[in-house]
């Protein structure tokens, strides 16, 4: 259990919580995830409920979060949700839009196959947004095989859809690229060797890694596979309006209305930068927002 004693003493941190919030939080609400990312966030794994009593916030947020847990746990986070609630309190989640997501893959399947094959590229781009994320194998997965290409022919497309996380990413990969292409054209000095050559005598961790890939051999990679899927990056499941809505009634919300980035039954939802960037904008346009209200008095 989180002390509420650990945190800063704001009226509102007291009331709002923030799980899962990765990068992407604000210093008045209570922030856990399940790394630290900041001295404002709080250290929690999730999957073993939220750390906090019964009826505690008036709010409960996450973004981006759900989606990356088992159809089954998602149940039992949401109703730790409802738990940790006040009666009359707010929940907000904001998940991939799966029919947003599919009605763009059917409108860029006709655009080909009706002979525009300038959609070509965003066709595939809609193809990755659909199924990368669940079919993965590494970190990035064909998303960051996309934008580590030298000429991305659709990146207006990409970030109209996804929004100024994906920009910033596409400038993070073009740099990588450049990086990658000066590393290449480097030989392997004899200052690398020996830092390899240090890593391993000096870290046992590197020295276990090699152990099993002696034992494992070529079936190591398998072993890697499966660290990564159990890392939390890949999507288990996704929502559309219906199956969240039901989800959050399944739980004993009421209230249930879907909403756009601005909207909320929250006071002052904007200010907080959460679903919206300081220009307005929303932060991940792909996004299905919906909230609900525990009941009571």
């Amino acid at each position: 259990m989180i002390e509420t004693s650990s945190f800063h003493t704001q009226r509102n941190q007291l009331e709002y919580l923030n799980i899962g919030c990765g990068h992407r939080f604000h210093h008045a609400w209570q922030n856990i995830d399940f790394i630290s990312s900041n001295d404002k966030v709080s250290p929690c794994d999730l999957r073993d409920g939220i750390p906090f009593r019964d009826s505690f916030f008036q709010v409960v947020y996450h973004s981006h979060l759900l989606e990356h847990f088992s159809k089954e746990s998602a149940l039992r986070l949401t109703k730790e949700c409802f738990r940790v609630i006040k009666p009359r309190g707010i929940i907000r989640i904001v998940v991939p839009d799966l029919e947003a997501i599919v009605n763009g893959y059917l409108f860029a399947l006709d655009q080909v196959l009706s002979g525009n094959l300038s959609w070509d590229s965003n066709y595939e781009w809609m193809l990755l947004e659909l199924f990368d994320q669940m079919i993965r194998n590494s970190p990035g997965g064909g998303i960051k095989s996309y934008f580590q290409r030298k000429d991305i022919p659709n990146e207006n497309f990409v970030v109209e859809r996804m929004g100024s996380e994906i920009k910033n990413i596409a400038e993070e990969q073009k740099k990588v690229y450049l990086h990658k292409n000066m590393q290449n054209q480097r030989i392997c000095s004899p200052k690398k060797i020996l830092r390899l050559v240090h890593r391993f005598f000096r870290y046992p961790i590197y020295r276990r890694e090699y152990l099993l890939k002696l034992i494992l051999g070529q079936d190591y990679k398998f072993l890697e596979i499966g660290r990564f899927r159990q890392s939390g990056e890949i999507h288990q499941w996704m929502y559309d309006r219906y199956s969240l809505r039901k989800l959050l009634n399944n739980c004993g919300f009421i209230g249930i209305v879907q909403r756009t980035a601005k909207e909320s039954y929250i006071p002052n939802w904007e200010s907080f930068n959460l679903d919206t960037e300081p220009d307005g904008s929303t932060y991940k346009p792909y996004s299905l927002f919906m909230e609900a209200i525990k009941p009571g008095l």
